[in-house]
């Protein structure tokens, strides 16, 4: 079935909110800026002042934020230091409430960078620093597309919450899943930050754990007087890439999304360099399709782990290897709900308008705050500013950068796409 074309009312309202962010444009990079400028690296997660900074630059837009602080006790407990999450809400009369969430925690910025990774600079039309592409860029899409809404002067039905957390990094649950846990949300319909090219639909879920390997200390000179637990660690690892090598052979039915994978992304351990490790800590992350039962996928990796500590040798009269399975975080998989159609159907055709190409609906190999809403029946979708893929972008790694046009027209998607469904 054809879409039926849009009414000439229709068209110039389309217009008039190109109108507008092109008018705002300088005022809306001029926001991202100072929101970039605001380190939040995540660990150690001390962002409670990156709210209030946020707070600060949207009051003179007319946006007052509710402050909510995830009480100390809880966020210490979780391993990070301060959070305040914040709700920006826009009723504009009865009908569905379309959430818009975008997270400010980041991981650090690490090495190898041209530009100052806190310094919001722009070169060659494009705006560097951690968390331009990933999300504090899709801060400034949500709010200058529901200030070019609102600059319409219609009569809407329903409502928009701003939601700006700072939990992504870290799963979540004290970032949306807190205020939804709590009671102080409840939308409709949401958007979370993603890319500019792409509306997805599914995404992987995300198991991380820590694993202990206990060996015994000795002396270097004498290794055979105690258990290396690195050379243990070594052989527990030989036994997760084996297995990695065997998800290769799986496949998602998800477009978007290929096969499970494991990385070992950190590992730490020993005492000195004449000593024989006696303990070794390593972290691993298991991205799991969405077809995938995370209570098989964690049971399986326990077995793989446990089997190799038992399997490895220590010398003789030395100490059996001990190992320590801990769950850091389990993220589900996104699934589509049904009732995510209206959103898909309005991004891809402003975007096809916008951007001039075929706007796909897929599934990404990462995971997101998303599911936190999907799980409690909430339709949502990812689409945000950015590029076609987060290697383009430099997501998480140095240099990290939007491209400004990216920016600016998928402020302009977003802004049409929460007309089509208030209006």
């Amino acid at each position: 079935m054809t879409a039926s074309a849009p009414s000439s009312s229709a068209t110039s309202h389309y217009a008039q909110l190109d109108a507008w962010i092109d008018a705002h444009f300088d005022e809306q990079v001029r926001f991202l800026q100072a929101l970039v400028q605001v380190p939040t690296d995540t660990p150690p997660g001390h962002n409670a002042p990156h709210a209030e900074r946020t707070a600060e630059l949207l009051l003179p837009m007319g946006f007052v934020a509710e402050k909510h602080t995830v009480p100390v006790a809880e966020v210490k407990a979780y391993g990070l230091e301060s959070i305040t999450n914040l709700i920006v809400r826009r009723k504009y009369g009865e009908g569905k409430t379309i959430a818009l969430n975008a997270h400010g925690d980041v991981v650090p910025p690490g090495e190898g960078w041209k530009h100052a990774p806190y310094g919001g600079e722009i070169d060659n039309g494009a705006m560097y620093g951690r968390a331009t592409a990933v999300s504090k860029s899709d801060f400034s899409t949500f709010t200058f597309a529901t200030r070019a809404l609102e600059s319409l002067g219609l009569a809407l039905h329903g409502g928009v919450e701003l939601h700006f957390t700072y939990d992504e990094e870290f799963g979540g649950e004290m970032g949306p899943g807190w205020l939804l846990a709590q009671g102080l949300t409840q939308p409709d319909l949401m958007m979370a930050a993603g890319f500019s090219y792409q509306v997805v639909t599914a995404h992987n879920g995300c198991l991380q754990m820590e694993v202990t390997v206990h060996g015994e200390m000795a002396h270097a000179a004498i290794p055979d007087s105690g258990t290396d637990a690195l050379q243990g660690a070594v052989h527990i690892l030989s036994a997760l890439h084996a297995l990695n090598a065997q998800y290769l052979k799986v496949t998602s039915q998800v477009e978007g999304i290929t096969h499970p994978y494991l990385n070992v992304g950190q590992i730490s351990g020993g005492t000195n360099t004449n000593v024989v490790p006696g303990k070794v800590v390593f972290k691993l992350d298991r991205r799991m399709i969405p077809e995938e039962n995370p209570a098989e996928v964690e049971a399986s990796i326990r077995q793989t782990i446990e089997a190799a500590a038992k399997s490895f040798n220590p010398p003789r009269g030395g100490k059996a290897l001990q190992v320590d399975i801990k769950r850091l975080l389990l993220a589900n998989a996104m699934k589509p709900l049904a009732g995510n159609q209206p959103l898909v159907d309005a991004i891809q055709k402003h975007g096809e308008i916008v951007f001039g190409e075929a706007i796909p609906a897929v599934g990404t190999p990462l995971y997101t705050d998303v599911r936190l809403y999907v799980e409690r029946g909430i339709p949502g979708v990812i689409y945000g500013a950015g590029p076609r893929t987060v290697r383009e972008s430099n997501a998480k790694r140095s240099d990290e950068h939007v491209q400004l046009e990216d920016l600016r027209r998928a402020t302009k998607v977003v802004a049409r796409t929460l007309l089509d469904l208030l209006a």
